[in-house]
């Protein structure tokens, strides 16, 4: 059955969601990342990936409206972007306002976008996010362009990240971002879901590729990060071993963007597409 495109422009109640100094270090520690920032206690800020934080239960919400007709099995994250336009740090008490914005057919699925507003206890816009999930197996089967080249070869890389995704990665971003989504935590039903068994967090992918540019683009202030979007291309398995490259694509004075990509101990992309966007210090 079809996803009901009658739901686009539903809105869902908005909720609040109170910022601690331990929710901010425990996503952190969640993704791998122990910059100083992050580990500041009351000082500290939440990295540019912390809004899904807040914005989950609505993914969650939408996924599960039994009006929007998603089969939850079919299911996969298939991208993501973060507007940021404040810092968030602890004490905040954020709103968040969720919207179904679109619901596309494509060749292979179809989609749907949740765009979240999150404001904090001033009215502030602190972000923007978007979220685009995919299910599997009931697009058009019209054909699409092909693929673009590889994206190596086409740009110079100017920065390069490597991290570890560690065996309990799964579990501990679960607890650390409230995604507890069984094809992260239990075999049997990974498996069952088509998978090839537990696969990380896409969000988790963000945001170990995130941490490669704040640490080596934005000199460590996850601050300057002013926007960043991705597409997930293939799922990565715990154990793995993951590399991001960067590359300059614009400079206006005010900011540069990079494009990413993020690549597999096979070097198969799981990260496409990738756009960050940092204000010059």
């Amino acid at each position: 059955m079809p996803l009901n495109t009658a739901l686009v422009g539903k809105t869902y109640d908005p909720q609040t969601f109170e910022v601690t100094a331990e929710a901010i270090e425990r996503y952190a520690r969640a993704t791998n990342d122990t910059n100083e920032r992050y580990l500041a206690g009351e000082d500290s800020v939440a990295s540019p990936i912390f809004p899904i934080v807040p914005a989950f239960q609505f993914l969650m919400a939408a996924g599960l409206d039994p009006e929007l007709q998603a089969d939850l099995m079919r299911l996969v994250h298939g991208e993501e972007e973060h507007v940021l336009h404040k810092a968030i740090r602890p004490g905040d008490t954020l709103t968040v306002h969720p919207v179904i914005e679109s619901i596309e057919q494509k060749e292979t699925g179809e989609t749907f976008t949740v765009k979240i507003d999150v404001t904090n206890q001033h009215k502030d816009k602190v972000a923007e996010v978007r979220a685009t999930s995919f299910i599997r197996g009931s697009g058009s089967g019209a054909k699409r362009p092909p693929p673009a080249g590889d994206a190596r070869a086409e740009h110079a890389v100017v920065f390069q990240d490597s991290v570890k995704v560690d065996e309990d990665q799964t579990y501990r971003y679960a607890e650390a971002s409230g995604d507890a989504n069984p094809i992260h935590q239990d075999e049997a039903f990974a498996k069952m879901a088509g998978l090839p068994g537990i696969i990380l967090h896409g969000m988790c992918t963000m945001a170990m590729a995130t941490k490669g540019a704040v640490d080596g683009l934005a000199g460590g202030d996850p601050t300057r990060v002013k926007r960043v979007g991705v597409r997930f291309s293939k799922p990565v398995l715990p154990g793995q071993e993951l590399t991001t490259r960067f590359w300059e694509l614009s400079d206006d004075g005010a900011s540069k963007t990079y494009g990413f990509e993020t690549y597999n101990p096979d070097d198969q992309a799981v990260i496409k597409n990738g756009r960050v966007e940092i204000a010059q210090s």
